[in-house]
C-alpha cells in the first residue's frame, strides 16, 4: 500500500448540482479532484469550475450560452490528456445545436487545456453520455456512448483531432459505466484515472491555494548599526517555494552597538493588508502613486456615479483614513453633455502626461470614452488644471462607436507599443444585445485620443462563468506589463452581483498585440467569490506598484452574498510564483501566517 501511496495519485473530473449561490453557467463545467492513496478525494480550484463550454453565436451576433454534462477523462498515446463531454444549453437542457455530437479538449498536463473541438459521432442522435479509450494495439481511439433513448454506440478515430477518421457508429450491446462515488453533496460524478505522483502532485499544486509555509532570516549577521539592522528583510516562503521579502520590526532594546558582542535579534515580520471594505460605494477603483504621493479615484456609487472625485495622501492609508481629502475635479455639466454615468476613471501616463481615461452620458443615456489630460504643471486636485474631456475617436475621425456604448478603456505600453483597450456594447437590454466586449488598438501617445488602427475583438463572454445571472460581460480590463508578459485582467460575470469575478489574457512581450489570436485566455477566473473569505463580486481592478516596491491589485467587491449589493474597495498583494506568474488571490493568513510572525536570529557587532 505504501509503495501504491507514493506512485500514483487519482485524478477525477465532475460536474455539480445547480444550488442557489451556484447556478447552472457555473455547475455546468468541469471541475477536478484528487486524492492520495485510501484518502478522499479533495477539490481543487476551491470546488469552483476549471474548464467551461464555450457559447456559440447565432447569425444577429448574439451569443447562446452553453454548459456541459457527463464529462470524462482519459490518456491520449502519446501520454497526454483527453476531456469528453455532452454539450448542453446554459440551464442544463438538451441543445439542439450539439445533436450527434461531443466536445473534447487535448491538455498535456491537466493545468493548461487546449482549445474546444465538437466531435460528430452521428447524424441523428443525441449523445447523453460518452467514454473513450485509446487501443495501442489496433492504433486507434474506440468511443463508446449512449444515446437519449438508451440505446449504445461505438466509434474508432485514428485521431481524435481529424473529424475525417471517424467510423460510422454502430450499435453495440450496454456496457458498465462506473462512477466513483461523490466525495460531498452536490457532485455529479465523471470518472477517474490513476497519474504518476509527480503529476499528480503538478495538478494539485497548479489547482490549490497557494499558502505561506515559513520564514527564512540568516543565522548570523554582522552589523555595525541600528539602521543596518532595520534593513534585514525577511524572506517569505510559500507552498510552491516561491518567495518574497517582508518587511520585519526588529526590538533592537537589548543591543549596545558600542559593544563588540554576539547578541540575539527579534522580531516581528510586519503584515502589511487592508481590511475590507476600504471604501463603501466606491467602485472600480484605481491608485496612482505621483510626485511622492498617492491619489485615489474610483466610480462614486455614493453620488450616484455622477462626478469624478479624487482623494490625495501621503501614503496609501491616508487614502482610507478619516478626514481623507477628497476634491471633485469633473462635475456634471448639461452644456457640455456631461450629464450620467461617470464610470471607472483610471489614471493613465501615457507618454509624458498625465490622463484620465473616463465614460461619461449625456441626457441619453449612452456612456462614450473619453480622455482628460492634466495641464503642464498642474494640480491633480485643481479642476481648472484638467484639459477639457476629449471623446475618443477612431483613425477616421469618427467616434469610437456611433451605435451602442463604449466604456471602461485603459492603456499599456509594452516593448514600445503603445494601444488601449475598452468595452464595447451594442443592443443592450434588447434581443440583439452583444454582451460587452473587449477591443483593442494601437494609439500614437502623443495624440491618444486618436486610434492608429482599426480595433480588435480580443475577448467576448463565450464563457458559463462571463454569461451568468442575466449579464453577457467582458469588461474592466487593465494592465499589468512585465519583463516578459502584458497581462490583462478584465472583469466577467454581474457587476453589481456576488458572481463578478476577474478573467485574464497573456501575451509575450513584442508579440503583435493586434493578433487576437496570440493572446492566451484563461479558462477560469483568477479571482472569484471563492477566492477570498468574506469578499463577494471582486472584479473592476486595477494595478499599482508602491513606493517600496511591491505590486497591489485593488478591485471593488461585497461584503455579503447578494444579487445586488453595496460595491465596495478591496486590495492586496500581487504575489509572483515560482514560474514568475502573478497570483491575483493570495490574502490574509494565505499571504503571511501569523503563526510564522515571530522571529530571530544572531548578530555580530564588530
Amino acid at each position: 500500500m505504501t509503495k501504491q501511496y507514493e506512485k500514483a495519485m487519482e485524478i477525477m473530473v465532475y460536474t455539480r448540482v445547480p444550488e442557489k449561490d451556484y447556478t447552472e453557467s457555473l455547475s455546468n463545467s468541469i471541475h477536478l479532484a484528487c486524492k492520495k492513496g485510501e484518502e478522499k478525494f479533495q477539490p481543487l480550484n476551491r470546488n469552483y469550475g476549471i474548464l467551461f463550454a464555450k457559447a456559440t453565436i447565432n447569425e444577429d451576433n448574439v451569443i447562446k450560452e452553453k454548459g456541459l454534462k457527463n464529462p470524462y477523462l482519459f490518456q491520449l498515446a502519446e501520454g497526454s490528456f483527453g476531456i469528453l463531454a455532452v454539450r448542453v444549453t446554459g440551464q442544463g437542457e438538451t441543445d439542439t445545436e450539439s445533436k450527434g455530437h461531443v466536445l473534447f479538449w487535448q491538455s498535456n498536463d491537466l493545468r493548461d487545456f487546449g482549445e474546444e473541438h465538437l466531435l460528430q459521432l452521428h447524424k441523428e442522435e443525441y449523445v447523453e453520455e460518452v467514454q473513450c479509450r485509446y487501443l495501442p494495439e489496433e492504433e486507434i481511439y474506440e468511443i463508446r456512448w449512449k444515446d437519449s433513448k438508451g440505446k449504445f454506440y461505438r466509434n474508432t478515430f485514428t485521431d481524435l483531432l481529424e473529424s475525417d477518421s471517424i467510423s460510422e457508429p454502430e450499435e453495440i450491446m450496454a456496457y458498465e459505466r462506473i462512477f466513483p462515488e461523490a466525495f460531498q453533496p452536490g457532485v455529479i460524478s465523471g470518472n477517474s484515472m490513476e497519474v504518476a505522483w509527480e503529476t499528480g502532485n503538478r495538478i494539485r499544486f497548479r489547482w490549490s491555494p497557494l499558502q505561506h509555509t515559513e520564514i527564512r532570516v540568516p543565522d548570523c549577521l554582522k552589523v555595525n548599526t541600528e539602521k543596518e539592522v532595520r534593513n534585514i528583510k525577511a524572506a517569505a516562503v510559500y507552498s510552491d517555494g516561491s518567495l518574497t521579502e517582508k518587511q520585519v520590526d526588529w526590538d533592537c532594546g537589548n543591543i549596545d552597538f558600542s559593544v563588540p558582542g554576539t547578541y540575539e535579534l527579534t522580531g516581528k515580520v510586519l503584515r502589511k493588508e487592508y481590511p475590507f471594505p476600504l471604501a463603501r460605494g466606491y467602485a472600480d477603483p484605481v491608485i496612482l502613486p505621483w510626485n511622492g504621493k498617492y491619489y485615489y479615484v474610483a466610480t462614486n456609487d455614493n453620488k450616484n456615479d455622477i462626478g469624478i472625485f479624487v482623494r490625495e495622501a501621503e501614503n496609501v492609508e491616508g487614502l482610507f483614513a478619516a478626514g481623507y481629502k477628497e476634491v471633485l475635479i469633473l462635475d456634471e455639466n448639461e452644456e457640455k453633455n456631461f450629464v450620467q454615468t461617470f464610470w471607472a476613471p483610471e489614471f493613465h501616463c501615457i507618454g509624458e502626461e498625465l490622463y484620465i481615461l473616463f465614460a461619461v452620458s449625456g441626457k441619453q443615456w449612452g456612456p462614450q470614452c473619453h480622455m482628460m489630460k492634466l495641464k503642464k504643471g498642474g494640480d491633480i486636485l485643481h479642476a481648472e488644471d484638467w484639459e477639457e474631456p476629449v471623446r475618443v475617436r477612431r483613425a477616421d475621425g469618427s467616434y469610437l462607436a456611433e451605435e451602442g456604448i463604449t466604456l471602461d478603456m485603459t492603456y499599456f505600453n509594452a516593448g514600445g507599443s503603445a494601444c488601449v483597450l475598452w468595452s464595447f456594447r451594442k443592443g443592450i437590454g434588447t434581443p440583439l444585445d452583444t454582451g460587452s466586449m473587449i477591443y483593442i488598438a494601437s494609439i500614437d501617445e502623443k495624440n491618444p485620443t486618436v486610434l492608429t488602427s482599426e480595433p480588435v475583438l480580443l475577448t467576448r463572454p463565450l464563457y458559463g462563468w462571463e454569461n451568468i445571472q442575466g449579464t453577457i460581460n467582458n469588461e474592466g480590463p487593465y494592465p499589468l506589463v512585465t519583463e516578459d508578459m502584458v497581462y490583462i485582467t478584465y472583469s466577467g460575470g454581474a457587476a453589481c452581483g456576488y458572481t463578478y469575478a476577474l478573467g485574464l489574457l497573456s501575451i509575450p512581450v513584442g508579440s503583435d498585440y493586434l493578433d487576437a489570436t496570440a493572446w492566451k485566455k484563461a479558462t477560469t477566473p483568477v479571482l472569484s467569490y471563492y477566492s477570498i473569505e468574506g469578499v463577494y463580486g471582486p472584479g473592476h481592478n486595477s494595478f499599482f506598484r508602491d513606493y517600496d516596491g511591491s505590486v497591489w491589485i485593488l478591485y471593488h467587491g461585497e461584503t455579503e452574498l447578494v444579487p445586488f449589493g453595496k460595491r465596495c474597495t478591496a486590495m492586496h498583494r500581487v504575489h509572483f510564483d515560482r514560474n514568475g506568474s502573478p497570483v491575483f488571490d493570495l490574502a490574509g493568513e494565505r499571504d503571511l501566517s501569523k503563526d510564522l510572525e515571530e522571529i530571530s536570529l544572531k548578530i555580530i557587532v564588530e
